[in-house]
């Protein structure tokens, strides 16, 4: 029985769809959107298996140059600035207030744990108006290395004073997923449109389509027995 429900920020709760309109600018393609996202995480993923820890906005900014690179585009200071202030700013998915109302009214404790650095994912979380619903923000800030690292997850159990066993992450990632799994952690799994598990994990015992979904079998799960 998991009883603090850590939430994924970005993609998970944050609709990335968001900064389209800049990178339709900067780009002339709002695909190109998604080309710069997973080019972050396999950055991050880079930095995370050699020991290197870079803090996400670095990772995110060496992105940016990587696809300008590719795109022959020169970006000026003020680009940058821009995709970083509409990152802070990102709309949450029609679904998480509901759910993150029905889970909060349940006895859950609900945190969000992100890659972001502990001052963006605070903004991220104010600006999208959804800072009421948790007791606390958790960046890897605090690791010192990015997600799927089993730190993160146990740094942040810690931090709660709880156990792996207490805990349930919330994530549209299947590598997010699979780190917290590997951590001792519970699992729900949000098929965000694009988003699938790896098949070379164990799958989490709750999977949905979208956060309604999630939070039903969170309550018949998680509080079913009490």
């Amino acid at each position: 029985m998991s009883r603090i429900i850590a939430f994924d920020v970005n993609e998970t709760l944050l609709d990335m769809s968001g900064l389209d309109p800049v990178f339709e600018r900067l780009f002339g393609a709002a695909a190109t959107r998604s080309e710069w996202f997973a080019q972050v995480l396999q950055s991050a993923m880079t930095t995370t298996i050699l020991g290197e820890y870079q803090d996400f906005s670095t990772i995110a900014g060496g992105a940016l140059t990587q696809v300008a690179q590719r795109h022959g585009v020169t970006l000026k200071r003020r680009d940058r600035d821009t995709v970083a202030e509409t990152l802070r700013s990102l709309p949450p998915h029609p679904d998480v207030e509901p759910a993150l109302e029905r889970l909060g009214a349940a006895d859950l404790r609900l945190v969000a744990l992100t890659n972001s650095p502990d001052a963006v994912a605070r903004d991220q979380i104010a600006n999208a108006g959804l800072e009421r619903h948790f007791e606390a923000i958790l960046s890897v800030d605090m690791a010192q290395t990015l997600k799927p690292a089993r730190e993160v997850y146990n740094t942040a159990a810690r931090s709660l004073l709880a156990n792996a066993a207490d805990m349930r992450l919330v994530a549209a990632h299947g590598w997010d997923i699979a780190g917290a799994l590997h951590a001792g952690w519970h699992g729900a799994f949000v098929a965000r449109p694009g988003q699938t598990l790896d098949p070379l994990f164990a799958e989490p015992d709750i999977i949905a389509n979208d956060l309604a979904g999630v939070a039903d079998a969170i309550l018949e799960r998680d509080l079913g027995d009490d």
